[in-house]
């Protein structure tokens, strides 16, 4: 026997462990430089279980050969916006953004039975109207007035200020989002003008999400914030070593999916500087990648950028650039992609996004808070757009394209960016907020924002069933 495999053999008996005589056959197997972190984390996870035998179901895990291949990991990235992004030029590159927000969003519509009376606000602005019929186009404006709700609403051709009486659909009306696309059913006024009888939104329509053929696990996690003097290291830590550990759930995890905010970042807001511990952006992320090497090969990891990462802040973001990541770039078991990104994992579909434009949400919308960001990832889930408000927070890029629209109705919608776990579920869609690993700034405490740090969100991909792991709850 050799000096590593009785060093950690005698910590596992120091630690009050039998060592079963089937498990040694796997200790000589494991490498050596690995063996002594390996030994840890068992002990670590079987004394909380109250188990005190080491057999060799608990190494298997670490022994490459040993994984379990009739758990899936197939993989498809359907949309990545790092390779199509081409930043237009001012006003005519706005122009084109939201003339393909409006054309992709109409197409959505055209699905709607109501969509056969659809005309252009020029037919309807042009001549008086003859009978009830809908226009559609993006929300300019809107304003509340005692028992009326005055909507102005703009397409290709024109724009019309509508007026909404009816109680219910006011109620509506003062929650669409500024920019959003809208469907309004419309009649002449008594008086003149033309009245609101019916509104509808892209929305996404009910359904039964995707499953995986067999009992897979996905983890979901944003906001590590590494180089920040509020990064939870040694919960982060524990997090990676689990991954590797013979916990049940562990062991069935193949994907990895983190939501953007990798690094803290330089720069990014006023004094910014007083809360770095690492104050260089290639540091942060050589400490990123430090951390990260310890994922094991069988579980694919997915990175999106957030406003903290190093590249472009406007959405969409392309992935972190390659020169800030060369570590992370260069493993086969990691895909650097960008802000938003769609995937494929064992079929099911999930959309990845950082979550910027929740600001916005939450600070336009009467209602919501961040307490409770699942919220404000339902409305963008009902206007079928990640970023639909313009001129706010939330900076958007003049692309020729709009990336932004949500064409394919996730079943799974995963984003960061608020610190605060929260889940839901909408349509058949699971919402799921995966909080932070940065424990509670300054600024969050004096804003009133109490975040949820430390905690990994495992989803049963089979199954669509959720589990939550809180790491600031484990102890040696």
């Amino acid at each position: 026997m050799n000096e590593e495999v009785s060093s950690a053999i005698t910590y596992a008996l120091s630690k009050g462990f039998q060592i079963h005589p089937d498990a040694f056959k796997i200790l000589e197997r494991i490498d050596v430089k690995d063996l002594q972190n390996i030994i840890k984390q068992i002990v670590r996870e079987k004394a909380r279980q109250n188990m005190f035998l080491i057999s060799q179901s608990d190494l298997k895990m670490f022994v490459e050969s040993e994984v379990d291949e009739r758990t899936e990991d197939r993989h498809d990235i359907i949309f990545d916006p790092t390779k199509r992004v081409t930043s237009a030029e001012g006003i005519d590159g706005f122009t084109s953004l939201f003339s393909d927000r409006y054309s992709k969003l109409l197409k959505i519509m055209g699905q709607r039975s109501q969509a056969k009376k659809l005309t252009s606000i020029a037919n309807v602005t042009g001549a008086k109207l003859g009978e009830e019929a809908f226009i559609a186009g993006l929300l300019m404006d809107r304003k509340s007035e005692r028992d009326v709700t005055k909507l102005v609403i703009d397409d290709p051709t024109g724009s019309i200020e509508v007026l909404v009486f009816n109680a219910e659909l006011q109620e509506s009306a003062n929650s669409l989002l500024m920019d959003q696309f809208v469907m309004v059913g419309i009649a002449n006024g008594k008086n003149g003008g033309f009245i609101a009888r019916e509104l509808l939104v892209p929305d996404i329509p009910e359904h039964i999400a995707n499953r995986s053929r067999t009992e897979t696990y996905a983890v979901l996690i944003s906001d590590i914030h590494i180089g920040s003097k509020y990064f939870m290291e040694k919960e982060f830590t524990e997090f990676i070593s689990w991954l590797s550990s013979p916990d049940p759930v562990a062991r069935k995890v193949r994907f990895l999916l983190i939501c953007g905010d990798l690094v803290d970042g330089v720069g990014i807001f006023p004094n910014q500087d007083k809360e770095l511990v690492l104050p260089d952006i290639s540091d942060q992320m050589a400490k990123a990648a430090e951390l990260l090497d310890k994922v094991p090969r069988h579980i694919k990891t997915f990175i999106i950028p957030g406003n903290h990462d190093p590249g472009r802040r406007a959405l969409p973001q392309p992935a972190i650039p390659e020169k800030h990541n060369m570590n992370l770039w260069n493993r086969e078991n990691f895909f650097m992609l960008g802000n938003p990104a769609f995937l494929d994992l064992n079929g099911v579909k999930i959309l990845m996004f950082h979550g910027q434009s929740l600001d916005d949400v939450v600070g336009t919308t009467p209602g919501l808070s961040y307490a409770q960001p699942a919220k404000a990832m339902r409305a963008l889930l009902r206007t079928r757009h990640l970023s639909p408000i313009y001129g706010k927070r939330t900076p958007i890029a003049p692309e020729v394209e709009d990336f932004m629209v949500i064409n394919d109705v996730p079943d799974i919608f995963h984003s960061g960016h608020v610190h605060v776990v929260d889940l839901d579920m909408y349509k058949g869609t699971l919402i799921v907020n995966s909080g932070a690993w940065q424990s509670q700034t300054g600024y969050q405490a004096s804003v009133g924002i109490t975040p949820t740090p430390g905690v990994a969100i495992i989803v049963d991909l089979s199954m669509m069933k959720v589990f939550t792991k809180d790491f600031t709850e484990t102890s040696d």
